[in-house]
């Protein structure tokens, strides 16, 4: 079987895959909408299901809009464009609601109505682009013989770890980082910069980070692969000249065969070494390495979720696990007697404690070190076992050794934020000896992708 005729798509499943049914078979069909009537060509199949692309739209679903990017359906981002912004919000709900009852076990706890993002275009304040010497070419440009020996500077394609699609306007972030995108792309053709051979791993110019705040100001990282002097000066003379808006200009070396940017030494050109980001007052300093959530609207609504969970009164002893930069843990630091947040990276604990310097926040302490490692009945002893803990993991959850002491603690609340509800719901269910779901609150930072963020309350038996 090699074609399926008038498949109904009925359904989105787990990463935003459109699912439709063929007697028995679940088929998964790239860029599909619940809806939709296709004609599909199956390139993939075993036993239980199939993956197929439409040949053929039969009969559009009346949920199926027009995509607004040029670059949609090829640089690999913003894959539900074609998704009214209210179908995708119901669709994220039901992977929320799917998951935790499915890996959870979860039935009896309604899940909130999801918050919708204020802005579903240029909502995010940092992108990284990457240069390459070999554009890749779309079907059109392949039809007029174009060649793909053109210098490009955007994003990788999926599959490809060395072609790169040529940017030209990207609606994720303020149109400025557009502007300053194609000025760099268009000076460095202009001047023969060569740019980077990802298969031979040669050519001067590497990756271009562009970070923005709500506040007017922007980051500008040019990392080279070697350090050339006249031609790095006369680039970044050339951004400070055009753009008096870049409030900090940097850049870096990477002699590595990775793109990784948190072994490199930024160097200033021009402005302060940092950008700044305010919530409810407080400021919060962002480094190049710095996290912070790439949607800094939809950030306050998620930590004002998470502080509304945690019941603070003033006098509770609070556990910020994975505390990155110490942005929950300052956030809430006004409601408690005292935060601690532990974090892996050491930077991000340096940042976390500038943070709470500028804002005069003296409750807080930050702490260095593997998680599941560093809690312990001895921390707990130490330091106060906590009444009220949060924890924000990355997409893998949290470790068996950290679940096991959150189930030792003893702490009348766990907030729990995820960006990923299937290791949130794992983890959930090994909580349950202890803890019981009370409040479940999905919020949508990334429109037009199948990524959600989740917020469960967990109160103890």
């Amino acid at each position: 079987m090699k074609s399926i005729q008038n498949l109904l798509i009925t359904d989105i499943a787990d990463e935003g895959r459109a699912v439709g049914k063929f007697n028995d078979l679940v088929v998964f069909v790239e860029k599909a909408v619940p809806g939709d009537v296709v004609n599909v060509h199956v390139f993939k199949k075993n036993k239980n299901f199939a993956e197929a692309f439409i040949t053929e739209m039969v009969q559009p679903s009346a949920h199926r809009i027009e995509p607004f990017c040029e670059h949609f359906g090829i640089c690999g981002g913003c894959k539900w464009q074609y998704l009214t912004y209210e179908q995708q919000l119901f669709f994220k709900q039901q992977q929320v609601t799917e998951t935790l009852k499915r890996l959870a076990y979860i039935s009896d706890v309604p899940t909130q109505n999801i918050i919708a993002s204020a802005q579903t275009k240029y909502y995010r304040n940092k992108l990284e682009f990457t240069f390459s010497k070999v554009k890749w070419l779309t079907n059109e440009e392949r039809a007029n013989q174009e060649s793909d020996k053109v210098p490009a500077l955007g994003f990788h394609i999926k599959g490809r770890f060395d072609k790169i699609l040529n940017i030209d306007k990207c609606y994720l972030q303020d149109d400025l980082s557009n502007q300053i995108r194609n000025f760099v792309r268009e000076f460095c053709i202009k001047h023969n910069y060569p740019f980077f051979d990802l298969k031979r791993q040669v050519g001067l110019m590497r990756n271009l980070i562009i970070r923005n705040s709500s506040l007017g100001q922007w980051m500008v990282s040019v990392i080279f692969s070697e350090d050339v002097e006249t031609n790095r000066n006369d680039l970044l003379e050339a951004l400070h000249q055009k753009f008096s808006q870049i409030t900090c200009l940097m850049y870096a070396i990477n002699k590595k065969k990775n793109d990784s940017i948190y072994d490199l030494d930024f160097v200033l050109y021009a402005g302060n070494p940092y950008i700044e980001e305010s919530l409810e007052g407080l400021v919060y300093r962002m480094g190049p390495k710095s996290f912070f959530q790439t949607n800094s609207s939809q950030a306050l609504t998620l930590y004002q979720v998470t502080r509304k969970f945690a019941q603070l009164t003033g006098k509770q002893i609070v556990y910020d696990l994975y505390t990155g930069t110490g942005t929950i843990a300052n956030f809430i630091a006004a409601q408690a007697q005292k935060v601690i947040g532990i974090e892996y990276v050491p930077s991000a604990i340096d940042d976390a404690r500038i943070n709470a310097s500028i804002n005069n926040i003296s409750n807080t302490t930050f702490f260095a070190g593997d998680i599941k490692d560093m809690l312990t009945p001895d921390f707990f002893n130490q330091h106060g076992y906590p009444e009220v803990i949060i924890t924000d993991p990355p997409r893998a959850g949290m470790h068996a050794k950290v679940v096991e002491m959150l189930n030792q603690s003893g702490a009348a609340r766990i907030v729990y934020v995820s960006c990923n509800v299937a290791t949130q719901a794992r983890d959930i269910a090994l909580l349950a000896q202890n803890y019981k779901v009370a409040e479940i609150q999905p919020v949508d930072m990334f429109p037009h992708t199948h990524h959600v963020e989740n917020v469960v309350l967990l109160l103890l038996k």
